[in-house]
């Protein structure tokens, strides 16, 4: 606002200075001394932040519009109205009353400046008033910035948060699952071992002296290990997850993230018993997937994704449809003849359509 204000008193001074030089007025040094003098005095204003001294600075700068009136040139009254609007901008806010007592001076003024002075107060209060608007209009989007950038960083301070406590309670969830099972390998199966060499390294010593006690004794043993070895293939199996928890699972988490990052919504569907599906038509579902994914996402224009797994009676039905713009002629590039590839390598089919949309359907055999 400043600037704005500082240009428009120099337009106001290189006015009077050239209304001077056309008119051949007298005593130039006065004018340039005054004309200086008035622009010091200005320029020092808005180096200070100490409203009192702006004041003061403002009054100082009205005497001299005032004294170079009566004693220099005339023209040196246009100067007054924008000090004066400035002063009296920081008693009142009401522009009516500002404007009313800038006009004042009028009634004190020589008449044929009268004319002059009136249009310099109209424009000077204009300009004042679109300016102290546009700067209103730009603290508060200067604050609004400020807001938004503050609940940026509360945000991503509470990402962080959030990021690390989820590292966190991954880190203590392995840990834990470290321990359980090497508790349940303590308990279950370190015993049943430590029974088994106790009964074998007994049955070594008794070898020449009573082998059928050391037969005993080795039967023992090797029936132990046998339980052991039970124990752990147990064990292992229950710790392992599902085929179809696997997959069904690595999927959903492609698709949220795929729909995150490309802002393309993208929903699950699956019916029937998916956990006849094998990890090979699992491995080839999920690429195929990926593959019709990433081609929605270049040329459909579509702002939906539809992915859906059915389990019918003879084959397994994988369907991504979008509602994008389709294609009237379908041509098969690499992405399309990789996926044919795949799904022929395991004697399943692909079914590609451009109506309404574009999709791709994977036809697999359910292995018997």
């Amino acid at each position: 606002m400043e600037f704005r204000v500082i240009l428009c008193k120099l337009a106001l001074i290189f006015f009077i200075a050239f209304s001077c030089i056309r008119a051949d007025a007298k005593h130039i040094s006065f004018i340039v001394f005054a004309i200086l003098l008035y622009f010091c005095i200005n320029i020092s204003i808005y180096l200070f932040h100490n409203s009192m001294i702006k004041r003061g600075l403002l009054l100082i700068s009205i005497a001299i519009s005032i004294v170079s009136y009566l004693y220099i040139q005339t023209i040196f009254i246009v100067l007054m109205p924008l000090t004066l609007i400035e002063i009296l901008s920081t008693v009142t806010e009401n522009k009516w009353t500002i404007l009313i007592i800038s006009f004042l001076p009028i009634i004190y003024i020589q008449p044929e400046v009268q004319p002059i002075y009136s249009l310099v107060a109209c424009l000077c209060m204009i300009m004042f008033t679109i300016v102290t608007f546009f700067n209103q209009r730009m603290i508060k989007s200067e604050n609004k910035i400020d807001q938004m950038r503050k609940s940026i960083q509360t945000l991503t301070k509470s990402l962080n948060e959030n990021d690390e406590y989820i590292k966190q309670s991954e880190y203590t969830f392995k840990l834990e699952e470290r321990n359980r099972i090497s508790q349940e390998i303590h308990d279950r199966i370190g015993h049943s071992m430590t029974g088994a060499l106790i009964q074998m390294e007994a049955a070594k010593r008794l070898m020449n002296i009573d082998q059928n006690k050391a037969t005993e004794l080795l039967e023992n043993a090797i029936q132990i290990s046998k339980d052991g070895i039970e124990s752990i293939r147990l064990t292992l199996k229950n710790m392992k997850p599902p085929t179809e928890q696997v997959g069904i699972h690595r999927l959903k988490l492609f698709i949220d993230e795929f729909s995150t990052k490309n802002d393309l919504e993208t929903t699950l569907t699956h019916g029937n018993n998916i956990d006849i599906i094998s990890p090979i038509q699992w491995k080839i579902i999920h690429e195929n997937v990926t593959e019709a994914l990433t081609n929605a996402r270049k040329y459909s224009d579509a702002n939906r994704v539809y992915v859906d797994i059915t389990v019918l009676n003879k084959v397994i039905k994988v369907e991504v449809k979008d509602n994008g713009k389709g294609a009237a002629k379908i041509k098969k590039g690499l992405g399309i003849l990789g996926m044919e590839e795949r799904t022929a390598s395991i004697h399943g089919k692909i079914i590609v359509d451009g109506t309404h949309g574009f999709s791709v359907t994977t036809l697999l055999p359910i292995q018997s």
